[in-house]
């Protein structure tokens, strides 16, 4: 085999590695284009120059029921978007499997818990929640304006479905979006998600 033809099958056979990498935290976000609860297709690039949190979730998950029932997560959805960022809760779960929802039911959730996320997006195949290496709802992301990854992992320091452990819980997406408020570096920019696993196909 030539030199340049090494190059090729060396190019080829890496590539899948590069494709499954983890997100690095300091690193670009993964790009990515799904079809939200209304049938629009969202793209990341949609929303450059602007701050953006990733939700993964799963409705019928405890540790994400807690986060709603409480007002938790909701109060952070609002912070978020009246001051100007972006919220995008995806939905990973495979077709027939727990938390997977039609965009009508998508949107009737969101109505029902008085969420304010920006958009529902569907994410069926997988291929997003694996581009970000997702494991459990729910997970969370923060993306810095000029779409850096800035946060990765747990919502709070409280991996417990118990409603009361809210209040008084180190909310780590708190944090990060006040270190950047601050134009500081993300204190705490990566912790071990906790939750249900995420219903991939």
């Amino acid at each position: 085999m030539t030199a340049r033809g090494m190059i090729a099958f060396l190019i080829v056979m890496l590539m899948p590695a590069f494709a499954l990498a983890d997100p690095v935290v300091g690193e670009p976000a993964p790009g990515f284009t799904l079809i939200d609860s209304n049938g629009d297709e969202r793209s990341l690039a949609d929303f450059a120059g602007l701050r953006v949190i990733l939700e993964w979730t799963n409705h019928d998950c405890p540790y994400v029921g807690k986060h709603y029932s409480t007002g938790n997560m909701q109060q952070l959805q609002q912070d978020v978007t009246e001051s100007g960022g972006v919220w995008l809760s995806i939905i990973s779960s495979a077709p027939g499997r727990q938390g997977y929802v039609t965009g009508d039911e998508a949107n009737t959730l969101t109505a029902s818990r008085g969420a304010y996320p920006t958009a529902v997006l569907h994410d069926p195949d997988g291929d997003v929640g694996h581009a970000y290496d997702a494991r459990t709802t729910p997970g969370m992301y923060v993306i810095d304006e000029a779409g850096i990854l800035s946060y990765m992992g747990a919502i709070d320091d409280q991996p417990t479905t118990r409603h009361s452990s809210v209040e008084g819980a180190t909310n780590y997406v708190s944090l990060a979006l006040e270190d950047m408020d601050a134009g500081r570096d993300v204190a705490i920019a990566e912790t071990t998600q906790y939750g249900c696993s995420i219903k991939y196909r």
